[in-house]
């Protein structure tokens, strides 16, 4: 979904600056790649780092803590505007911030509480959330098609990071029945609750994943493929960068294009469109 946003600012000459707060880490080949399709959709619509626009990173990967910092810091800076990385992100920069938010992969916007409608959003949100919840259905016929012999599907998700589980559980569970499978909720919070939950999964036989779309699973995911190859689970990823770390198959949304997406709304805030 895409909502427009009253724009606050009014174009000038002066130099924008842009605070862009990512639950990643830098050295992520993912976080990067998010990052490059980001700045090339401002460099197309002329905006240019240290001509018209200054960017200030925050990158906090997996803890809480150092995000809300990060988060302070950015509002702190009194930017014309925030880009919002996730569920996560968007929690922590929404804390007392009256800042224009631009917004990706924020999954669940209403039942999260950032906006009442999709509609009509309101405040200085404006954003775009990356699936709809019925793809859940998707995700188990597509790991059927691959692996008609699994029998039990567990979902992976963070329940910190991934408060929506539960409306992409919904669809899983009400078309298990129709593929002959069991669907099974595995919330993990760390690498070793990830270590131990799959181990405990794999030990019987005909099992699958289902890897739910959260910072979390992005985060660890090299973990996740590799414990999923190890004990032999066929398992549907969420996202493209999942099957390019060595994941048997994703199913999702293209993250560049959002990113790029995301450049074009800030270019008509910043313009005072």
């Amino acid at each position: 979904a895409v909502w427009p946003l009253t724009a606050r600012a009014q174009q000038s000459n002066r130099v924008r600056l842009v605070g862009v707060l990512l639950a990643m880490a830098p050295s992520d080949p993912e976080a990067q790649l998010r990052v490059k399709a980001f700045e090339a959709g401002l460099r197309e619509l002329s905006w240019m780092e240290g001509r018209n626009l200054r960017l200030e990173y925050r990158w906090a990967p997996g803890d809480a803590t150092l995000l809300r910092t990060h988060a302070t810091e950015l509002v702190g800076l009194a930017p014309d505007l925030i880009l919002a990385t996730s569920t996560p992100v968007l929690a922590a920069l929404r804390q007392g911030n009256p800042l224009p938010i631009v917004f990706v992969q924020v999954t669940d916007p209403v039942g999260g509480g950032f906006v009442p409608n999709l509609a009509r959003p309101g405040g200085y949100l404006t954003g775009f959330t990356s699936f709809e919840f019925t793809i859940g259905s998707k995700w188990l016929e597509a790991l059927k098609h691959v692996a008609p012999e699994v029998k039990r599907v567990a979902l992976i998700f963070n329940p910190d990071t991934a408060p929506f589980a539960r409306m992409f559980w919904q669809p899983v569970e009400e078309a298990a029945p129709s593929f002959d499978v069991e669907p099974i909720q595995v919330p993990v919070r760390d690498v070793g609750e990830i270590k131990h939950a799959i181990e405990a999964f794999a030990r019987d036989a005909n099992g699958g994943l289902i890897v739910l779309p959260d910072v979390s699973t992005t985060n660890h995911r090299d973990l996740i493929i590799a414990l999923a190859a190890r004990h032999r689970l066929p398992a549907v990823y969420p996202y493209r960068h999942f099957a390019t770390s060595g994941g048997l198959m994703s199913y999702g949304s293209d993250l560049a294009d959002i990113y790029r997406r995301a450049a074009a709304y800030i270019d008509r805030i910043l313009k005072g469109a």
